[in-house]
């Protein structure tokens, strides 16, 4: 992602809560979002439209952090009535509600199967509970912090809380191990790379850090906004290449990962902003999966409508998409009408160039000449003279993989 596709406008303003925001979340696929603060509310918004959806209440104090399941059907929450509320989405009802902490719960999660849900709080634990079951004990505590816990992240197999004690602690649930990094600042939110490779940390010396998780390591700092007083998220964008937070004086700001140097600031807010959220796509996944969604409802877009959108997938590097929209294509019976060259590129960046010397070589077989079909001998030659012509090639060049990728990424 470029510096010119960082959000620096603003798109829309969401109005209805009676109080101070204390955080905003998209939901997995970004179409939604929620939000919630002071006024002992939660609120579904539509934000690409500026439409408010629905309003949950039931929380008896201010809600500190909300999050929905991958599939949108529960959301959970917490706050300073210090219980953790399950609720179904659609209807609006607290399925359950998770009592244990003996202070105000500052931030939840959901596991990825929506099992389980995880919570911090101010009485220095993290505590797990159980979505299926119909008790509300927590199904595990994890107590060794020596202060605070104020964030809390997932991964498949562990619990990663960030303290007031200065710690970020990482706990496998598999085997029963805790790893402790110690940042000898308060932290306030943790976040995770979108490859789970690395731990963003807010501290209260108004420095994020990032850090390598396999190692420990610091790897950068991030600095100019002010982080003194209150707790602020931040997170990386949705290509992981710049790191963004909120400021005590309304600004946002963003860093590239790698130099941490401030590519964008601007004032978002006439107070702290408290809460900050990345869209968890962006605007070219979003224009793919319009064609995909198409295809879905009976509309097939033009040949020519196909390839362009093959094509800007190979130039922004996105070879996954590439291969999905192939998929589409040959489900949608496109896919004989595929330009060839897009699959020779996008079989080159996989490292298999003699499968797309390959195909190529079909397709050309395949196709006749108005005559009838081409013989195999001809065939081969033709084949051979495009690949020739797209590598620059030599007569006495034979074909193979290395050779082949050694002229691609020259």
């Amino acid at each position: 992602m470029s510096t010119s596709e960082l959000p620096r406008k603003e798109a829309n303003v969401l109005k209805g809560h009676e109080g101070a925001v204390l955080a905003a979340r998209f939901n997995s696929d970004g179409n939604y979002c929620l939000s919630c603060g002071k006024d002992r509310t939660i609120r579904l918004w539509n934000p690409h439209r500026g439409i408010h959806i629905k309003t949950y209440k039931s929380h008896g104090r201010e809600v500190r952090d909300v999050h929905v399941t991958l599939d949108n059907s529960k959301l959970c929450s917490c706050g300073g009535d210090r219980q953790i509320f399950y609720w179904d989405v659609s209807t609006g009802r607290v399925i359950r509600k998770f009592r244990g902490h003996d202070g105000e719960v500052n931030a939840v999660k959901f596991n990825e199967y929506a099992s389980v849900v995880v919570s911090a709080g101010y009485d220095r634990s993290l505590r797990a509970w159980d979505c299926r079951s119909h008790s509300t004990e927590p199904i595990q505590i994890i107590d060794s912090f020596s202060d605070t816990v104020m964030s809390v992240c997932l991964t498949k197999t562990e619990i990663i809380g960030g303290s007031v004690d200065g710690t970020v602690r990482t706990f496998d649930i598999r085997i029963g191990q805790e790893i402790s990094d110690d940042l000898g600042q308060p932290v306030n939110c943790i976040s995770l790379s979108n490859d789970n490779n690395c731990i963003l940390a807010n501290c209260l010396d108004s420095t994020l850090r990032l850090l390598d998780r396999s190692t420990g390591e610091l790897l950068q700092e991030y600095k100019g906004h002010a982080c003194k007083s209150y707790k602020m998220d931040c997170c990386l964008t949705n290509s992981d290449a710049h790191v963004t937070c909120g400021s005590e004086d309304g600004s946002i700001f963003f860093w590239d990962l790698v130099d941490a140097s401030v590519v964008s600031k601007f004032r978002a807010h006439s107070s702290v902003v408290t809460s900050v959220s990345y869209h968890p796509k962006d605007n070219f996944e979003e224009g793919i999966d319009v064609l995909s969604i198409l295809t879905e409802i009976g509309y097939c877009p033009s040949i020519e409508t196909w390839n362009l959108a093959l094509l800007a997938c190979l130039k922004v590097g996105r070879n996954d998409l590439m291969w999905k929209l192939y998929q589409d294509m040959v489900e949608s019976s496109v896919g004989v009408d595929i330009d060839v060259g897009c699959l020779i590129q996008a079989f080159c960046i996989d490292g298999k160039v003699s499968k797309g010397y390959e195909i190529g070589w079909c397709r050309i077989c395949c196709r006749g000449n108005g005559k009838g079909q081409r013989d195999a001998e001809e065939s081969t030659q033709t084949a051979t003279r495009y690949f020739r012509e797209t590598f620059d090639l030599s007569e006495s060049d034979r074909f193979n993989d290395s050779l082949l990728l050694s002229k691609f990424y020259a």
